[in-house]
């Protein structure tokens, strides 16, 4: 097809579609910004599939066509106004392809980062990738005006990526003329250069989708213009552009190569898309339906989802429901003055070898849609917050496995490894929620809104006021619990010998329908404080916070917008277990010998009115009586809540 008629054909289909987008440009105060004009392939094929085609075959040639269709529309746009407001034409619109639900979704121009080869290159081809390392903005030469000194016609000669955006004249003149100029003198034309913004960002692949030993492959983004700082390092972008290489840094005693690099038409990102992926009506039907089953004995309810949860590992009730109530998270509160305090909770497992403490790290990195897994023999400080890293004589921030996981989970194995202060270099991330960066001349705050589980042997050193729930598995000798592990293990291989159905099995949940169930509830449900729980939380932690994320994590499990007695009791058991003593429930056994219950419903009803009952004392009884000294249960009481808010000189005062 000729150029004009291109240009005609894309005209009109943006007339067609893209009007009103067309008209807000226009209406726009400032002339000399560049204005993305976002349409969709989808519609393109639709409407025209062989220029469709065109555009995803040779983008090189067809992108350019798009803005100049652009900007011969703005003139059609403004002939609508008649003298009303104060329209303008723009000289920098820009078209963004968006393939979304279009047939370019396949493995073949949507392929992984380490999937990329020779026969991507120059066609419309879409990348997935987390942000590592985000450059700084420079300005570069966009193109510039020549005109030929023997016919004076005029041409544009734009930089090539290939040899550091450098200039290179053509050997004759450009001219479509009927008789050849031929002419090879050329004169540039003072003040045509148009200037662009200019960034380069690294992405790399998920760790998700990669098998067992693979290492994640990453590739340079070019960003122009609108799409510079629209991404920072740690977030997750579908990249739409052009695969192209570029000569790589000439450093000395370096070979130089040509690098692979896609220079972006369009970006997104992805990171508030994640919780709407893949959840249709008939499974969210399917979740109203189980709790209208279980609407009489809710908690046996909850506990069939939580057998779910590692469904490899026998028993460890109180560390399944720790690891559920941490990955939903609470309800992040904003008081008037702006302040923020985290709804996301940090659990840490502390136990004996062969307790099953990396199984369930493994387990709830695959239940999270983001995850990290780390260790903390082969971490830095560095390595899990951000590192300063020198390209090319440019020095760039580097994200590390807090930044990589945010919204997400990171977690760190063998968290009894890391050094002094590698541990406490993450103190702000997980308890602020942000990582303040001074290196290189290089200044700023990153966001880590992270869940933070960690699994360390018992032995080792860690700091628990780091953690809202630590949670000791302790392999000491129990012969009833040994019967019973032992007995489950040799019926699970005698059904699989024999080839008869293990029911148990049969009714747990399957990942994917655990993973989809978290998502929704974290989506949906924002579960705020009955009068009855507000009041068994004050009585119990006196209005102390670390009990308030679980109390609001176990109502969104229980698939409710409100945190009810139950929920705060429950919260109550959970931090009391990770306790060696307690002052409020009569026997705290060890986690790893907590096993599901028969009866929930019942054996909750007992815990509750004992936990009441003492609960009750803080209010009837003076918590100083009349020789000064305070009240022992009391005492306990106050220094568990100057513990859990981390307050060192309250603890001091005691």
């Amino acid at each position: 097809m000729e150029a004009p008629g291109v240009v005609e054909a894309l005209a009109r289909f943006l007339i067609r579609h893209y009007s009103d987008q067309l008209r807000s440009i226009v209406l726009s105060p400032d002339p000399l910004l560049h204005y993305p004009l976002l349409i969709d392939y989808a519609e393109q094929m639709n409407d025209d599939p062989q220029l469709a085609h065109l555009l995803f075959s040779q983008p090189t040639t067809y992108l350019p066509l798009l803005d100049e269709a652009a900007s011969w529309v703005q003139k059609v746009v403004l002939e609508g106004f008649k003298g009303q407001q104060n329209p303008s034409k723009k000289s920098f619109v820009h078209v963004r392809v968006n393939i979304c639900g279009s047939p370019l979704e396949c493995p073949e121009t949507f392929p992984r980062i380490g999937r990329i080869r020779v026969k991507h290159r120059g066609i419309l081809l879409t990348l997935k990738g987390t942000v590592i390392r985000s450059g700084l903005v420079k300005m570069i030469e966009g193109e510039r005006l020549y005109e030929c000194r023997k016919c004076k016609h005029r041409f544009k000669v734009y930089p090539e990526l290939e040899t550091g955006n450098s200039i290179k004249l053509p050997s004759c003149c450009p001219s479509q003329r009927s008789k050849s100029c031929e002419g090879m003198n050329f004169q540039f034309i003072e003040g045509s250069i148009v200037p662009h913004d200019y960034q380069e960002i690294k992405i790399q692949e998920s760790v998700q989708v990669l098998g067992v030993g693979a290492i994640p492959r990453s590739i340079t983004i070019i960003l122009k213009d609108d799409l510079v700082d629209l991404v920072k390092a740690g977030d997750d972008v579908i990249v739409t552009g052009i695969l192209t290489a570029k000569w790589s840094s000439d450093l000395k005693d370096v070979r130089c190569d040509l690098d692979p690099v896609v220079i972006a038409n369009y970006v997104r990102r992805t990171n508030e898309l994640k919780a709407d992926i893949d959840m249709p009506d008939d499974i969210i039907m399917q979740f109203r339906n189980f709790w209208s089953d279980f609407q009489t004995t809710p908690l046996k309810g909850r506990n069939a989802i939580l057998r779910g949860i590692c469904p490899q590992v026998f028993g460890l009730f109180t560390v399944k429901l720790a690891v559920a109530l941490t990955l939903i998270g609470g309800v992040q509160h904003i008081d008037a003055s702006g302040t923020k305090v985290r709804g996301e909770s940090h659990l840490l497992l502390v136990g004996d070898p062969g307790t099953g403490k990396s199984q369930f790290l493994k387990f709830a990195a695959k239940l999270s849609n983001r995850s990290v897994i780390t260790t903390g023999l082969g971490s830095t400080s560095a390595g899990l917050t951000v590192t300063a890293v020198k390209d090319g004589g440019e020095w760039m921030l580097e994200a590390g496995a807090l930044v990589l996981a945010d919204g997400g989970l990171c977690c760190i194995d063998e968290f009894d490894s890391m050094r002094e202060h590698d541990r406490a270099t993450i103190h702000e991330a997980m308890e602020q929620q942000t990582i303040s960066v001074a290196k290189a001349g290089l200044v700023t705050t990153l966001s880590t809104k992270t869940i933070v589980f960690g699994a360390t042997n018992a032995k080792g050193q860690y700091d628990p006021d780091q953690f809202d729930i630590v949670l000791v598995l302790l392999d000491t000798k129990n012969p009833e619990w040994d019967a019973v592990v032992s007995s489950h293990i040799l019926a699970q291989q005698s059904d699989s010998e024999n080839g008869k159905p293990n029911n148990d099995i049969a009714n747990i949940w399957p990942l994917p329908m655990l993973r989809r169930y978290f998502q929704f509830v974290k989506q949906y449900f924002k579960p705020v404080l009955t009068k009855e729980a507000e009041k068994v939380i004050s009585s119990y932690y006196q209005l102390q916070r670390r009990s308030a994320t679980q109390n609001a994590a176990h109502a969104r499990l229980m698939f409710r917008n409100e945190v009810t007695q139950l929920d705060a009791i429950t919260a109550i058991l959970c931090i009391e277990s990770s306790m060696t003593t307690s002052a409020i429930v009569d026997s705290v056994g060890n986690a790893l010998h907590s096993n599901f219950t028969e009866n929930p419903d019942q054996e909750y009803a007992k815990q509750e009115k004992v936990i009441l009952e003492k609960l009750r004392a803080i209010d009837e009884f003076p918590s100083i009586n009349k020789k000064g000294k305070r009240n022992k249960f009391t005492l306990v009481l106050w220094e568990r809540a100057s513990l859990g808010s981390g307050s060192l000189e309250r603890r001091k005062q005691l």
